[in-house]
């Protein structure tokens, strides 16, 4: 025979409060789970965000990647800017050394041309032709020297044709292009005596002889014409003197006198010259 011992109310409920509790513990350990990844979760979301995707991350990776653009890039485009301006500055100078060269090419035409025009004694032509050569280039620095031998040339057409004034002005010019063109120097000395400028001829001879000592025919001339620039200074002075007692006489005249009445005597230790007076 089986004896039933009832249960007391407390007891059915102190089981059913421990298993509520117990269920509610539970509860609490799945909602503290779940806040825990929640929250893990969250700061993991947070983490990522904090490291990428913030403006202020962003703005400063884009100022760092524009500046690594700069940096990387713009040297380049200076670069290739750079590379350019060269690649132009050849090309223009390559050109204008094949125009040099072509200016030159026809100014060395011209001046043979004039040279056969001076053999055939047509010098009014060879002086266009010579001129024509100048005229292609008259600032061109490699054209110097074909120039001052155009300018010596056409002095010696000028030289030919008795215009010995313009001669001397031609070999003032090749000259100037080079001080030490010796032909110039000798023609022009010989424009000089020409026109009995002996002292200047004698002058020009001297710088040949500086350049040149042994020049044997600037030395010869040089003592072929010293004489004659002595006679020609005293006839110089005697002209002078003469213009001077018509002067005199026209002023003195007023008072009766004349310049006779005046003496000139040389001295000839000196050279001076002392004035008495005679009635």
């Amino acid at each position: 025979m089986v004896v039933i011992e009832p249960v007391t109310c407390t007891d059915i409920e102190s089981k059913r409060s421990s298993s509520t509790a117990i269920a509610a513990d539970r509860e609490g350990l799945s909602s503290s789970g779940d806040q825990a990844n929640a929250a893990g979760k969250a700061a993991g979301d947070g983490y990522e965000s904090d490291g990428f995707e913030t403006a202020s991350e962003t703005e400063v990776a884009d100022d760092e990647i524009e500046t690594v653009e700069h940096q990387e890039h713009r040297p380049v485009e200076a670069s290739v800017s750079s590379s350019s301006s060269m690649d132009q500055l050849f090309e223009d100078k390559l050109n204008e050394d094949k125009l040099n060269q072509e200016l030159l090419a026809q100014m060395n035409e011209a001046k043979v041309e004039g040279n056969k025009l001076f053999g055939d004694g047509l010098y009014e032509e060879a002086l266009l032709k010579y001129d024509f050569a100048i005229q292609l280039a008259p600032q061109m620095s490699s054209s110097i020297e074909i120039r001052s031998i155009c300018h010596n040339n056409r002095a010696t057409c000028f030289f030919k044709l008795g215009k010995y004034e313009d001669s001397i002005k031609e070999c003032t010019k090749a000259l100037e292009l080079n001080p030490t063109y010796m032909k110039p120097m000798l023609r022009k000395a010989e424009a000089h005596e020409k026109l009995e400028n002996y002292d200047e001829a004698i002058a020009d001879l001297k710088k040949i002889l500086e350049l040149d000592p042994s020049n044997l025919q600037a030395r010869r001339t040089i003592i072929r014409l010293e004489p004659l620039a002595i006679e020609k200074r005293e006839k110089l002075k005697d002209e002078m003197l003469g213009k001077l007692k018509e002067m005199g006489n026209s002023v003195l005249g007023r008072f009766g006198m004349s310049v006779d009445n005046f003496k000139a005597v040389k001295d000839p230790n000196t050279g001076s010259y002392s004035i008495s007076f005679q009635q």
